[in-house]
């Protein structure tokens, strides 16, 4: 099968590799309908040489092939939706919906499991870590349908854990840093959870006239102390309730605690590209603010959004903008990685 493989910084390929088989009990194997790049696998790209060919990839819709002795809740030809770790959903973290600490998880992205920017995919923890949408034929199938639904095994369902964690609700001041597909999808969010003034810190136009579309009532296209300065003349000087980061730099954690309002939380999504962060007088502690967000347990929430989907009620696979081969994955990091796509969606 064909797999996209990571060798250092801005070698990315695409060969021909073994064909994933069951290894334990609990696996299935996947073909692949469809995956993407994530912004999070430019990390590797932008990162230093280590001499490891690295499998990539950690978003996928698909079929299932073929399943392990102990697995039960799929079966061959069921349309399933695959989160971006996997998990067996039932140890005490999962039952308390923190499904990216399973005891018995892990994550996609390494020689041992395997990346899911491949033609088919192993599996771990099948049972737990699958979710089969009924009714889903992907021969005749809407790309614009597959394309949502590939949102929920990671960036919308990200973007969601992001307000969530963040406990936005009607009545209070949303402010969303990052107009990148994680960003976008959390100014969705924010709407779906009641928000009604939603601020979108980002520069982008084509991007943000998106997030206008999806519910943000400002753009604040400045940075740094001039984006603050912007966010709290909106805010009348008090500041936004809620802020979701999306970005992971530390820019963006400075613009956070510089908008946030006493009280108020922050909720960080985007992956911090920095070990230490400030929570000091100056930044959390002198406010009473607090500090959410973390890797997102999109298992947790997985079942409605999906309903929200096939009922037409969101779009979120509106922030892939473009689709490629899968032989073409190369080209579609450096669209991401030259901002000249938003996210990419990948057919094999």
């Amino acid at each position: 099968m064909k797999a996209t493989i990571l060798y250092g910084p801005g070698d990315i390929r695409v060969e021909n590799v073994s064909d994933p088989v069951i290894q334990l009990p609990t696996d299935a194997i996947v073909r692949t309908t469809r995956s993407c790049v994530c912004g999070s696998d430019l990390h590797g790209y932008h990162g230093e040489a280590t001499g490891v060919a690295r499998p990539m990839g950690h978003e996928l819709i698909g079929v299932v092939e073929e399943v392990g002795s102990a697995v039960t809740s799929v079966k061959p030809g069921d349309f399933v939706i695959a989160p971006f770790s996997y998990q067996d959903n039932t140890c005490v973290f999962c039952q308390e919906g923190m499904q990216t600490s399973c005891q018995h998880g892990g994550w996609y992205g390494n020689p041992e499991t395997g990346g899911l920017q491949a033609e088919v995919a192993r599996i771990p923890q099948a049972d737990g870590s699958l979710v089969k949408v009924p009714g889903i034929n992907t021969d005749t199938a809407d790309e614009s349908l597959l394309a949502s639904l590939l949102t929920l095994s990671d960036v919308y369902l990200t973007g969601y854990h992001a307000a969530f964690m963040g406990q936005v609700e009607p009545g209070k001041i949303v402010t969303v840093i990052g107009d990148g597909a994680v960003g976008l999808s959390a100014v969705l969010a924010a709407r779906q959870l009641g928000a009604e003034e939603i601020i979108l810190m980002g520069r982008h136009t084509e991007r943000t006239d998106l997030g206008r579309e999806w519910g943000a009532t400002e753009v604040v296209a400045e940075r740094g102390e001039e984006g603050i300065n912007k966010v709290l003349e909106l805010t009348k000087g008090l500041g936004s309730h809620v802020v979701l980061e999306a970005v992971g730099l530390m820019p963006a954690y400075e613009q956070a605690y510089g908008i946030v309002r006493p009280g108020g939380i922050i909720s960080r999504v985007g992956v911090p590209q920095y070990e230490s962060a400030p929570v000091g007088f100056g930044s959390l502690f002198g406010k009473n603010a607090r500090l959410a967000g973390g890797p997102a347990p999109v298992r947790a929430y997985m079942e409605p959004a999906i309903e929200q989907v096939l009922n037409g009620e969101i779009n979120p696979g509106r922030v892939f903008d473009r689709t490629i081969a899968l032989d073409d994955v190369a080209a579609g990091y450096a669209a991401m990685d030259n901002r000249e796509a938003l996210k990419v969606m990948l057919k094999p």
